[in-house]
Formats: structure tokens, sequence, C-alpha cells
């Protein structure tokens, strides 16, 4: 019974439909065609109004050359000039893209600086302290810890027979000269085969 309860203003939530709107849907579909097609024709006017913005500039900054009529020394000359607006646009261009760099970097730089004052959080100078394993995990986990952590007692325990084993294999290779010269010639191909 308490579940229904709870329930309950949940479905009426989700039975409240959206209002319907008051444009039906053949209007509604017509407005959005005559808004695509009034969005293509700005789109197209401003393509137009660009081209002829770019030749007006182009118009200006180089008239048309006239070179019919013209000996070498005036073609060289209008090279000249040619090669002096080149040098000159170049100037500007570098000027520029100095300029937008050095804006590029400045904002960065600005947007580090808002970065750092939104949070500010200095670090903390950290110092080497000696913390066993224990300590370590009471700080890492707190009290969840069972008993103690005894790294020894992980460790891989040895037997004194090993040891005893090892000594013995050594003791058995002895001088090293001692195994070549008995091992030299056939007699000690036959020992190495029937071993």
């Amino acid at each position: 019974m308490v579940e229904q309860d709870s329930l309950a203003p949940l479905v009426q939530k989700k039975c409240v439909a959206k209002p319907k709107s008051k444009i039906s849907a053949s209007r509604r579909l017509s407005l959005k065609i005559l808004l695509l097609t009034r969005a293509t024709e700005d789109l197209e006017a401003e393509k137009t109004a660009r081209e002829e913005e770019k030749v007006r500039y182009l118009g200006e900054k180089l008239p048309p050359l006239q070179l019919i009529g013209l000996d070498t020394n005036d073609l060289q000359k209008i090279c000249k000039e040619i090669i002096e607006k080149i040098d000159k646009v170049d100037e500007e261009r570098y000027d520029c893209e100095a300029k937008v760099f050095k804006n590029h970097r400045e904002i960065n730089n600005l947007n580090l600086k808002i970065m750092d004052l939104g949070g500010k959080f200095k670090k903390p100078a950290l110092r080497k302290v000696r913390v066993s394993a224990d300590e370590m995990l009471k700080a890492l986990f707190g009290s969840k810890t069972k008993g103690s952590m005894d790294l020894r007692g992980n460790l891989k325990s040895v037997k004194k027979e090993d040891i005893k084993q090892e000594k013995e294999l050594t003791m058995e290779v002895g001088d090293w000269r001692k195994n070549v010269e008995a091992m030299s010639g056939m007699e000690g191909r036959k020992k190495m085969f029937n071993a």
C-alpha cells in the first residue's frame, strides 16, 4: 500500500501530456520551408557581395597593367614596382601574423591566470617521512586494515637442507682445471654420454 501511494505522483507526472502547439503541422512545415529559402537567398547574397568587394579591393590595389607599346626599360621599372609592392605586402602580413601570435599567447596566459584565480590551491612543501607499512595502510585505508601487515612473514622461507645441497654442488665442481682435463679427449666425451 505504501509503495502504491509513493508511485502515484510519478504516474500522474508521466501522464500529463505536453500542450499542443497552436500551429498545424502543415503550417509549421510551410514556415520551415520559407525560412530555409530565405536563409539560402541570404547566403547567396552574402557570397556575391563578398565577390564584389574582393574585385573592388583588387581593382584599387592592383590597377590593370598597360604593357602594350612599352620598351624594356619601362617594363623593368614596372617589375621593380611590383616587387616593391610584394615586399611591402609581405612585411604587413608578417607584422599581422606576429600581432595575432602575440595576442593568442596573451589570451592563453590570461586564461591560465583566470583558471588559477578560480581554484586557488597552493601545493604544500613536501618532506621525506619514514613510514612503516602498517602506518601507511592505516593512513590510506583508515581503521579498515586487519591487524598488522608483516612484510617479512610473506617472504619465502629457505630450509637448511636446500643450503646443504647447494654447498655440496659447489664442492663437487671444485677446481675447474681438473674437470677440463678429465673431460678432454675421447674419454671425457664418453663420460658425458654415459652420464
